[in-house]
């Protein structure tokens, strides 16, 4: 079966990319062997002068390398001969003495914006799936097939480094701007147009423009001094947003600078030679895995038992509802009908979801119609009634029992039988609020992480007596709204918050023993974390705090580990944290991104006078009673798998994405030097640190979460 394809129009051959049997194309050693002999035939053929590459694809152009047949190359050697030959066929493209016009509609990411790079024109779609990124750095990579040469070169220095750098998806209006494609298009004109455009290049009739750098880029980029300044600000820049946690910014940062000062070459040379060491390094091979996990909790389980939901309700057009409503009706196209006390309330929360839309029109990511449109599917609504043909329920009110049962009593007496009643609760069991319910099989949690649209992950929670269809269901909702979704059984807290909250309460014993807050932080941020514990606190809600320590008080207490009242003596004293303003930080001026510890909270940790604690100590604290209530997790069932704990970890709370979550750093470490560590905290700071037994088990039969 063919990847490659050739149709011949007006002397002109067009290459069509179709992987077969694949949803999208992905570079793989099948397609770099099957260009080389289509290229040979072309360049001895007299009657083509010009080629037009181009996707049968509907979205995609290409989409990156084959990660699966990446991660499965065992030496360096296999992973330079695979790069080589890619490579060589890149060059060829570049070099072709007939122009190469890349035609582009959908995504070409990572090697696929390589492949067009290679080209010597590029024509691109104005549609909304079509995107250009070279995501490679996102897994501890970086761009093998010439990324970090030709991308300089083609739209500057200063540019290419904000692309490659941060692995951001670039939209068609702005690579048209900074210079990356040649044209724009209407989708239903891109093959003809390139066919055109292929016959004019050949021709002599047409020369591509490219003065793409302002007078201050010329300036800067143009001599080696301006460079110099370059490069250093951007080291000092990735070593403070990694930390010196993820070498592949560095090593993109090095392959430019040497490709740009010392000549196409050796920059070569440098990719080459970086790109293999970055794919047995660590940190590359967990954010890979993760990549992979996150791909396998895309595909639904119980596909099979999916109940169609066209309509959908949401309680509560607060930030968590809007934000529900946003997801449900932008990204999975289900009509929405978003309720609160009254109809005003309830508009307040759809003009969010406009607000947001209306950026993205700004930004020339979707069109007014296209907003237009996704708007019609949200209503607002302000009686139950109003709810009656509803094929799902989210609610999102107050986290408080009584409220959320009332509500679901008053939902229950007008929606369909079969219609699913869903929670966005942090902490309260699901089992809980289903009790008085005269359906509790279609009773399940949704939880949502702030803000919805843009965090990935979607935790459901299934009681005992939730239904099948009504768990698939909702898994498949939240794969819709563009979720990472896992499934865990009921409990206090269920697995995110359950993990969070002794993190969150051993900070807090740390302030009490009279570390600064900005010590704590620094430490976890160093450790990986994208913000710090204290700081993390302000951002969720010292009330919310104060609700969670008591939801899971009992629980911990059964296990003799003594609950912490400081946040319910913190609210009660007016601390809540960034939403009033009055937290552990300093909020007075609200555009500052560096913040100032705000001192009088030390009024109520024994006085401002602090001690200096060794950073790792810390550390292993915080990070170790995470990963230890994980275990704690997987051994009580409410995990179902350590991908699972992993995956939430991850997504959810900002667990290291390098350290490939709690169950994997277990293994990475050494399941008996974890439980080692957990026993040496225990005799210094308390049963909090006692290990979790399945810990301590698989550690007498040195078991591993995780098979090789």
């Amino acid at each position: 079966m063919s990847y490659l394809t050739i149709e011949k129009q007006e002397g002109i051959a067009i290459i069509w990319m179709d992987q077969p049997d694949e949803k999208v194309n992905v570079l793989n050693t099948g397609l770099i062997e099957e260009f080389k002999p289509i290229l040979d035939s072309i360049e001895k053929d007299g009657e083509i002068k010009a080629i037009v590459m181009a996707s049968k694809k509907p979205d995609t152009f290409i989409a990156g390398a084959d990660l699966d047949m990446l991660k499965k190359m065992k030496t360096p050697d296999e992973v330079k001969q695979f790069n080589k030959e890619g490579n060589e066929i890149l060059d060829k493209i570049s070099t072709f003495p007939k122009p190469v016009v890349a035609a582009i509609n959908g995504a070409a990411l990572g090697g696929g914006l390589e492949v067009a790079l290679a080209a010597q024109y590029r024509i691109a779609t104005d549609d909304s799936k079509t995107k250009f990124a070279l995501p490679e750095v996102q897994l501890g990579l970086l761009p093998g097939g010439g990324g970090t040469q030709r991308l300089p070169r083609l739209i500057g220095l200063q540019k290419a480094l904000d692309i490659v750098l941060t692995g951001k998806n670039i939209y068609p209006r702005k690579a048209k701007r900074i210079g990356l494609i040649d044209e724009l298009i209407n989708k239903n004109a891109l093959l003809a147009t390139a066919v055109e455009v292929a016959g004019k290049l050949a021709d002599g009739d047409l020369k591509p423009k490219r003065n793409n750098l302002s007078l201050t880029e010329k300036l800067l980029e143009k001599n080696y001094f301006g460079r110099s300044i370059i490069y250093s600000k951007a080291k000092e820049r990735v070593l403070k947003q990694t930390q010196g946690n993820y070498p592949a910014p560095l090593k993109i940062l090095e392959c430019i600078q040497t490709g740009l000062e010392k000549g196409f070459k050796a920059g070569r040379q440098a990719e080459l030679n970086n790109f293999t060491d970055l794919v047995f390094t660590p940190e590359s091979r967990n954010l890979v895995n993760l990549f992979f996990q996150m791909q396998e909790a895309k595909k639904n389980p119980q596909a099979d038992k999916v109940k169609e939901v066209r309509e959908a309700g949401v309680l509560g057009a607060g930030l968590m509802g809007s934000g529900i409503a946003d997801v449900t009706a932008v990204n999975a196209k289900i009509r929405v009908n978003i309720k609160d006390r009254d109809l005003e309330t309830a508009s307040g929360g759809i003009k969010n979801i406009w607000k947001d839309l209306d950026k993205k029109v700004s930004r020339h990511q979707i069109t007014q119609f296209e907003r237009d449109q996704l708007m019609s599917r949200i209503t607002p609504v302000k009686d139950y009634d109003d709810l009656a043909h509803a094929d799902m329920i989210i609610e999102a009110v107050f986290e408080d029992l009584a409220i959320k049962q009332d509500v679901l009593a008053k939902t229950e007496a007008v929606i369909p039988e079969d219609c699913i009643f869903a929670s966005n609760t942090s902490s309260l069991p699901i089992t809980k609020i289903a009790s008085k319910s005269q359906k509790p099989e279609r009773i399940l949690g949704m939880h949502y992480f702030s803000p919805v649209p843009k965090m990935p992950l979607l935790e459901i929670i299934k009681t005992k007596k939730t239904a099948g269809w009504a768990v698939a269901t909702a898994y498949d909702v939240g794969i819709k709204q563009g979720k990472t979704v896992i499934v865990v059984n009921d409990g206090p807290g269920f697995y995110t918050t359950r993990i969070l909250a002794p993190y969150m309460n051993e900070a807090i014993m740390l302030l009490e023993e009279k570390a600064s807050i900005k010590d704590i932080d620094k430490a976890m941020v160093k450790f990986g974390f994208p913000v710090g514990p204290v700081k993390l606190m302000d951002e969720v809600g010292i009330d919310v705090g104060a609700h969670v320590t008591e939801v899971l008080k009992e629980m911990f207490e059964k296990r003799g580990v003594k609950s912490n009242d400081t946040a319910q003596r913190l609210l009660d004293a007016g601390y809540k944290g960034r939403k009033n303003k009055k937290g552990f930080y300093d909020y007075s001026d609200t555009d500052k991104k560096s913040r100032k510890v705000n001192e009088e909270i030390y009024d109520h940790f024994g006085g401002l006078s602090r001690i200096k604690m060794d950073m790792m100590d810390i550390q292993d604290r915080l990070s170790l009673i995470m990963i230890n209530e994980a275990a704690h997790c997987l051994q009580e069932g409410i995990l179902t798998s350590p991908r699972d704990g992993d995956l939430g970890a991850i997504l959810g709370l900002g667990f290291p994405p390098f350290l490939g979550g709690p169950f994997h750093y277990v293994d990475a470490i050494g399941v008996q030097k974890i439980v080692d560590r957990l026993k040496t905290l225990e005799d210094k700071y308390g049963p909090q640190f006692k290990p979790a037994q399945i810990l301590v088990d698989n550690a007498e039969t040195n078991k591993k979460f995780y098979k090789e």
